[in-house]
This record gives structure tokens, C-alpha cells and sequence, in this order.
């Protein structure tokens, strides 16, 4: 495997950090992460699995965790935000710094440092509102979006059971409080297919990366503020699929549906051992999806 360059994209006064590898001349695909998550969400093994397939990996670092930019000041209560989310309402009083608008920007400033005129975009759970709201707001410069584990954001839909809502709050105690409660975490809301070891050995990795438990905060803000796609969802007209687990209680199962369900065309796909995660036994049907995706841009 060739070692993965590095390199930091700007969009306006947020920097970006996004890491690349395998061939240039390849077909390119940005994954794109959930809540709180770094780019080492994808662990080297993903990025071996999709480069030896023919694919140029792109990863990033959403802003407000890992190396990119952190939003200043004090954040709202999380314990209010998931409280909201979980009961199906937003916090319409208040006004978030930015929205997923702004995240599908930072995408693009990505493909404008790599020269990439147009992307395969694959993005989880949050990542995969980002990837919706690239398809809506960017459409020319995307090949193909795959929504995975994700939602429209409507109220009600693809909500939370309360076990695994509460998870969403942050530890703020010593290092192994914070990863032991984050791979509890993740127990929570994955699938059967979930191994407590490489979740503890990713959980340490992140930590010693960047810990920054208000960069969870800030996100799920922009998630609650940026609203409903539904509407144009229906508008979307480059391929799609969508993927989700069967035994997601995080992003529950009806968010998927009502995805596929709005974007004209989009495949669903639905893993009866998948939960809120990617398990690796999955790796090689994740990757047999998205090559029959770019099948369909040919």
C-alpha cells in the first residue's frame, strides 16, 4: 500500500484537513464521516480495500474534529441538543455558526486542492447528510453519492431509541473514561458483527489524535439547524444508493428508507448484521455496491 499524502484545504477561514491515496488517474471517492468522527474512521484496511479495487481514496477531517479547523467559543449543551433531536424538534430559537451547507463546502474546497473535477461521494451517519447535501447543492461536481446509515432530516424520521441517543454525549473525564465510554458507546448502536477490541484500538487512536469533546457539540448544532432535505431530495438526479443496517439504533431503519424513497432512482440496500457501523466482514460488500454505482455512470 502506498502511504497516503496529506495536505490541508481552505475555505474561507476554515482549513480543512484531507488525506489521499493510491492513483490520481483512478476513480476518485471522498468517504466522509459521522459525528465526532475523524478520518481514521476509515482504517487503513478500508483504504487497502478500496485502492486495490481501482479507487483513489480521499479522507477528511470534518471541521471541528481531527487537524481541521475548531469553531470558537462556548457550544450549546449536548444533554438539550440530543434531548431535541431525539424528540423530534429543532432548536429554532437558536442559530448555529454553520450547517451542513457549509460542510458540503469544505468538500468541495477539498476537490479544488486535489484538481478532482468530479467525485464518487461516500459519506455515514452525518457524512451521509453532507453527501445529500453535496448532491443537492453540488451535483455537477459529484459522479455518484452513496447515503450510508444516514437520514433526511425530517422530524421524527430515522430517530434515535433513547439507549442509543444517550451515547451521543460526550465524556469529558481522563483518557480512559473517554474511551472506554466511547466504545460503550458504540456497543450500543452497532450490529452483531461488532469487535470491542479494534473499537477500543480506534477509540485510543482518535483520542490521542485530537480530543476535542466540543467539536461533537458543534456538530450535532449544524445537524439539528440545517433542517429537512426532502423537498430536494426529490431533485437529486445523479446515481445514488443508499445502505443501512437492519439493526441501526442510532439512525433507525425508516431514515434509510425514506431516502431511497425521495432520490429518483437510488438503490437500497439493507444489511440484516449491519447496525450504526461498518464492520469489516462488510468491507467487501461496500465495496462490490459502490463499484455497481459507478457501473451505473458509465
Amino acid at each position: 500500500m502506498n502511504s497516503p499524502e496529506t495536505g490541508v484545504a481552505q475555505n474561507g477561514k476554515t482549513r480543512i484537513f484531507f488525506s489521499v491515496s493510491g492513483s490520481s488517474v483512478d476513480e476518485p471517492v471522498l468517504f466522509l464521516n459521522g459525528l465526532g468522527s475523524q478520518l481514521i474512521n476509515f482504517l487503513p484496511g478500508w483504504v487497502e480495500e478500496f485502492r486495490t479495487a481501482g479507487f483513489f481514496v480521499i479522507r477528511m477531517d470534518n471541521r471541528d474534529v481531527g487537524l481541521s479547523s475548531k469553531t470558537e467559543g462556548e457550544p450549546p449543551s449536548m444533554e438539550e441538543l440530543v434531548a431535541l433531536w431525539s424528540n423530534g424538534h429543532s432548536p429554532s430559537a437558536l442559530v448555529a455558526p454553520y450547517q451542513f451547507r457549509d460542510m458540503a463546502q469544505d468538500c468541495i474546497a477539498v476537490l479544488d486542492a486535489l484538481n478532482i473535477e468530479k467525485v464518487h461521494v461516500w459519506g455515514m451517519s452525518m457524512g451521509g447528510m453532507i453527501a445529500q447535501t453535496l448532491a443537492i447543492n453540488h451535483s455537477h461536481r459529484l459522479r455518484s453519492m452513496t447515503s450510508v446509515m444516514s437520514t433526511t432530516g425530517e422530524l421524527g424520521v430515522g430517530t434515535a431509541t433513547s439507549e442509543s441517543a444517550a451515547q451521543l454525549i460526550p465524556d469529558r473525564g481522563k483518557r480512559e473514561d473517554v474511551i472506554r465510554s466511547a466504545v460503550e458507546g458504540r456497543g450500543v448502536h452497532s450490529g452483531p458483527l461488532f469487535d470491542i477490541s479494534k473499537a477500543r484500538e480506534l477509540e485510543a487512536a482518535a483520542y490521542d489524535r485530537c480530543h476535542h469533546p466540543d467539536g461533537k457539540v458543534w456538530q450535532m448544532f449544524a445537524l439539528l439547524s440545517s433542517g429537512s432535505r426532502a423537498n430536494q431530495l426529490r431533485t437529486v438526479s445523479i446515481p445514488s444508493m443508499v445502505i443501512h443496517g437492519r439493526v441501526d439504533s442510532l439512525v433507525q431503519l425508516d431514515g434509510g428508507e425514506a431516502t431511497a424513497d425521495l432520490i429518483p432512482g437510488a438503490e437500497l440496500v439493507v444489511y440484516d448484521d449491519m447496525g450504526h457501523d461498518i464492520p469489516e466482514p462488510l468491507w467487501k460488500n461496500y465495496r462490490a455496491d459502490l463499484e455497481r454505482l459507478v457501473e451505473r455512470t458509465r
